[in-house]
């Protein structure tokens, strides 16, 4: 089974405004509802599943029924941090073969390609995280009197994007460690596996410039020019 996880319990602080940016109207619906419209739609993805904040579950769970998502199995609630999401998300389903395909509801411009080439992917791997090329010189700074610490070579770095894929076993047994760590410090899920399942290989899918996280103001305006375009 193929499972689309999609993380929406961000509270959109950056953005400003009382509104969390996944609940914000663009080219005519809210940023989620282009998201899963993009899963809704996938040939290969059979169940849906939609994390939130927990005072939001209700509000979700109507803007599904009213777009007649079919495959939403389920709205669960998430936690202060994004792991807390991935964790209920996890919770919800038995067995180790599921793929696991976690996305972030702000990333509307998810392809039909790029799902499809995670779900590939793991059926050689067991992870595997959505990147494109770093086009800026990445500078390493020295926190103590900021200057330079090193360049890396840009040809090695690539920025992440999601959607982020598991297999349902891999990332299960990647957070039972994780949460006996009592300094556990986690942004994204690929790390999680990295951390604390060292010796499995996260396979790196192509992603598009396009596949841009709403974050910023600014970011509002491009989104918006590009579903237009898109369903233009």
């Amino acid at each position: 089974m193929n499972a689309g996880i999609i993380l929406a319990a961000g509270s959109g602080s950056r953005l400003g405004g009382d509104t969390p940016k996944q609940f914000l109207r663009v080219a005519g619906k809210m940023v989620i509802e282009h998201t899963v419209d993009v899963f809704e739609r996938h040939p290969g993805i059979d169940v849906i599943i939609i994390v939130t904040n927990p005072v939001n579950v209700g509000f979700v769970e109507e803007i599904v029924r009213r777009n007649g998502y079919s495959k939403v199995e389920a709205v669960l609630p998430g936690g202060a941090e994004r792991y807390h999401s991935s964790l209920s998300a996890i919770k919800h389903f038995s067995g180790d073969d599921t793929k696991m395909i976690f996305h972030d509801a702000v990333r509307p411009m998810v392809t039909e390609r790029i799902i499809t080439d995670c779900i590939d992917a793991l059926d050689r791997f067991n992870a595997a995280d959505v990147v494109i090329p770093t086009t800026d010189t990445i500078i390493q700074a020295d926190p103590e009197d900021n200057t330079i610490a090193s360049v890396p070579p840009r040809a090695l770095l690539r920025n992440g994007q999601t959607p982020q894929a598991f297999r349902l076993g891999t990332i299960r047994r990647a957070y039972e460690k994780a949460m006996l760590d009592p300094a556990l410090m986690a942004t994204d899920d690929c790390g999680i596996v990295k951390k604390y399942l060292p010796e499995e290989k996260i396979f790196l899918v192509r992603g598009e410039v396009s596949n841009m996280k709403i974050t910023y103001k600014e970011d509002l305006f491009l989104i918006e020019k590009l579903l237009l375009a898109k369903e233009g």
